[in-house]
Parts: C-alpha cells; structure tokens; sequence
C-alpha cells in the first residue's frame, strides 16, 4: 500500500472516531428507541415515556455535577453518598418544614463537596482518591443520621416527587432547568472559561494567575450540591428515605453518561448535551434489558461495555 493510501485510510479512521465520538451516543439513543418500538410492547404509551423521563431526571442532575469535575480533570465519586446523606437529612428534618429540610440537605452536599475540593486543591491528593474517602464517609454519616429506611410523609414532598405543570413531571422541569443553567455555567460564564483551562492544564492556568484552589473548590461544591439535589428528589419520588441503598453505584451511572456523551476523561472539555444524551442512553438501556427480563446485574455489565467503547474512541482519537 503506498503512502498516500495509507494516509488515506488514516484519515477516514480519525474520522470515523471523531464521528463516533460527537454524535455516538445521539446513533445509540436512535437506536434503542427504534429497537423497543419494534420489540417491547407498550413503548410508545405516554405512561411509559413519563415513567422514563421520571427516573432519568436524578441520574442527569448527578452526570451534571460530574461532567464539571471531569471537565477539570478529576472526577466525584462521592456523589452517591451525598445522595444517600441528603435522604437521611430531609428525613431528619422533614419536622420543622419542608424548606428546612431542603436547605439542609443542600448544606450536606456544599459540606461534601468543600471537603473534597479542599483536599484536592490545597493538600493535593488525586481526585479519585480524596472523593473515594468522602464516599465512604458520606454513606456512613448518612447511616448515622438514620440507619434504616424511613417513610416521608409530607404533602409537600409528594407533590414534589408526583406533581407537574402542564403534564410535564415538577423532576423533568427541574432537571432540564438545571442542565440549562450548567450548560451557561460551562459556555458564558468565566467560572466555565477558568474550568476548562485547569483541565486542559493545570500547570499552565496556575502560571496564567488563575485562581486554581478557588474553582477547584467550586467545582465539587457545584457537584456536591447537584447530587443533594437528586437525593432530595430521588427521595420524593419514593415518599421514603433509604440511606442504605439510594444512590448505590450511580456514580458509575453519572461517568457513564458522561463519558459517552463525549466529554473526554483528560479534561479541558465538557459537553453538556452530550451528557443529556447519555443519561438518556443508560436509562433506556437499564428499561429495555429490565423489560425483556434481563437479570438488573446485566445493566452494569453493559454500562461498563459502553464506557471501555467509548473511552477506546477517545484515546484512539486523541493518538492522531
């Protein structure tokens, strides 16, 4: 094969990559969608589109916060236990109001995610460690808090997790209100310019003056409190408080949805779409493997698939 050639077939390869890369996972929603139009029953009913855009509100509004850690180059795994710790303050609180335990359980995530910005900011330590050791610590705090699943019963919190306006679910609303407001946070805002260059290079952006420490600490805060925020509708939805399992690997759901969005892992980009796109790819995913009576311990399995696909594109990609 001559050099031409061979430059040739490179080129359409970096291209194919790229391709799959930027619009992978808008193909992979398509094709899910017309795989259960033709094979599961009932998928077009307006109950069963309710039902999906319900439970892929929470796992969106968590991909939000970890798309803005990713995007400085690190990573939270702690937003499940913020979930969990969140739970078991608006069970605790739930007494003196509905606001009172919102706000708490807000406070629970900004607490979280200080913790682990500080540790990684002025001490150092690698995101994946510092955020490990607040995953333990949060679902044991939460644990402490309430070490047993415990009924909301409060109107407040049940029009929050079933209500809606105009038909559209109050989760829906919020979640796509949020994921607004973070896609102006990451493209118009300076805070979003500073965070992509630390992840581009944090050594560059530190000998360009920018203030590092300070968004750093802002970006966990930014997850913290996105993760509390799922947990307290997460919670509303199932007019309970469970810190033992809510949450439970949603972390690994939030990088999902984040890496096959097209936000890459080295950092310095984040694509806010993409990861819409990607929480609505896992839940489709988790619904069709449930609704053809796949064993739930298959929807990991697939969701790790998906991540080595995705990640294998990037990293060929980024050799070119």
């Amino acid at each position: 094969m001559t050099d031409l050639a061979l430059r040739r077939t490179s080129a359409d390869r970096d291209r194919i990559l790229g391709l799959l890369q930027e619009y992978g996972v808008y193909a992979g929603v398509a094709v899910l969608i017309l795989a259960n139009i033709a094979f599961t029953p009932h998928f077009l009913s307006t109950e069963n589109f309710r039902t999906q855009a319900v439970q892929v509100a929470p796992v969106l509004i968590v991909a939000l916060g970890m798309a803005l850690a990713i995007g400085s180059e690190g990573v939270d795994l702690s937003v499940g236990s913020v979930m969990a710790l969140s739970t078991s303050l608006i069970s605790l609180y739930l007494g003196y109001g509905v606001w009172v335990a919102l706000v708490t359980a807000v406070i629970g995530g900004i607490v979280i995610g200080v913790a682990n910005g500080s540790l990684i900011a002025f001490i150092g330590v690698q995101p994946i460690v510092a955020t490990l050791a607040l995953m333990v610590a949060g679902r044991g705090l939460a644990l402490v808090f309430l070490p047993q699943l415990k009924d909301i019963r409060d109107p407040g919190m049940a029009s929050l997790g079933s209500g809606d306006l105009l038909g559209i679910p109050y989760l829906v609303l919020i979640a796509a209100a949020l994921a607004v407001v973070v896609a102006f946070l990451v493209r118009r805002t300076t805070f979003g310019r500073q965070l992509l260059a630390i992840g581009d290079s944090r050594p560059a952006a530190q000998l360009a003056g920018l203030p590092v420490r300070r968004v750093l600490i802002l970006v966990y805060v930014c997850s913290g409190v996105l993760a509390a925020i799922a947990g307290v509708l997460a919670s509303a939805r199932l007019q309970a408080s469970d810190p033992t399992s809510l949450g439970n690997l949603m972390e690994l759901s939030a990088i999902t949805a984040v890496v096959v969005g097209g936000t890459p892992l080295s950092g310095g980009r984040i694509r806010i779409g993409g990861t819409v796109a990607g929480a609505v790819l896992i839940q489709l995913l988790t619904a069709t493997l449930i609704k053809h009576d796949l064993p739930p311990s298959w929807t990991q399995i697939a969701q790790a698939v998906v991540i080595v696909l995705a990640v294998y594109a990037a990293r060929e990609r980024g050799k070119r």
